[in-house]
């Protein structure tokens, strides 16, 4: 105000009013997306305990014959489960706790609400992809340990692992959030909990893709989930390279996924 008390305000406010540094508004909301996922019990249920167990179970017990050639000779059974698992991690944050909770969240207008702030849909997007990276965090350095202690002796080069891990990420990522905003949150329930089930029998997890016929193998090997479990098995089991074919169909889903989550998402 000026000396006496008339006249509009000079100099600036703090906080300066406007929206915030595009950047600065997606770390925000990834902050507390990543916070929320880590206090919801159930998808901790899902995205953590449930891996855990499937890996410990199937190493403890002979239920399916897998192959355990390893880069280094003869293995053991948990060499060919550790990588499948892992993927499975990947697939039961990225895909179906996030499609589950976002689906919700657009039910009950939390997404109505953050439509109306500066942070554009894409932003919202890439918070929570991040916000999955962090919880993945946690889940492959939790599976890593169980693996270890129960004898995993892994290979290959970790940036592969990186890429592979990164890429599953964004391609699982889109395809939930594309289902989550075009879905009703109930039908996005039940079809998020029935992909997750199809794809741990179908998608090389834990049952190997050559037990299926030659014809489906052909047709699993291109989902996402098969992509990325082969991918991690390649490198991590056989110690290969750079498993460019496994990264390309993995691509081809993050573009396919994003792209279709960007342009149908509805905030309501």
């Amino acid at each position: 105000m000026t000396a006496n008390g008339a006249g509009s305000a000079t100099g600036t406010f703090t906080p300066r009013p406007g929206a915030a540094p595009l950047p600065r508004m997606i770390r925000a909301q990834a902050a507390l997306e990543a916070r929320m996922l880590l206090r919801n019990g159930e998808q901790l249920l899902l995205t953590v305990v449930i891996p855990t167990l499937l890996l410990v179970l199937f190493s403890a017990v002979d239920i399916v014959a897998v192959p355990t050639e390893t880069a280094g000779g003869q293995g053991s059974t948990v060499d060919f489960l550790a990588p499948g698992v892992l993927a499975l991690a990947v697939l039961s944050t990225a895909f179906t706790g996030q499609a589950i909770a976002t689906g919700f969240e657009r039910r009950y207008g939390v997404l109505k609400r953050l439509a109306a702030s500066p942070l554009p849909r894409w932003g919202l997007m890439t918070a929570k992809t991040c916000a999955v990276l962090v919880t993945e965090v946690l889940q492959v350095a939790l599976l890593t340990a169980v693996a270890l202690a129960l004898g995993w002796s892994p290979h290959g080069n970790p940036l592969s692992v990186a890429a592979l891990l990164l890429l599953g990420t964004a391609a699982f990522s889109g395809l939930g959030l594309l289902m989550a905003g075009t879905l009703k949150a109930e039908a996005t329930l039940a079809a998020a909990n029935l992909v997750f089930l199809l794809l741990l029998v179908g998608g090389g997890v834990i049952v190997p893709l050559t037990k299926f016929p030659e014809a489906a193998q052909t047709v699993l090997g291109l989902l996402p989930i098969s992509a990325l479990s082969d991918g991690l098995r390649e490198v991590l089991q056989h110690g290969a390279g750079v498993p460019w074919g496994d990264l390309g169909v993995l691509a081809g889903w993050a573009v396919l996924g994003l792209g279709a989550a960007a342009r149908f998402f509805r905030w309501e």
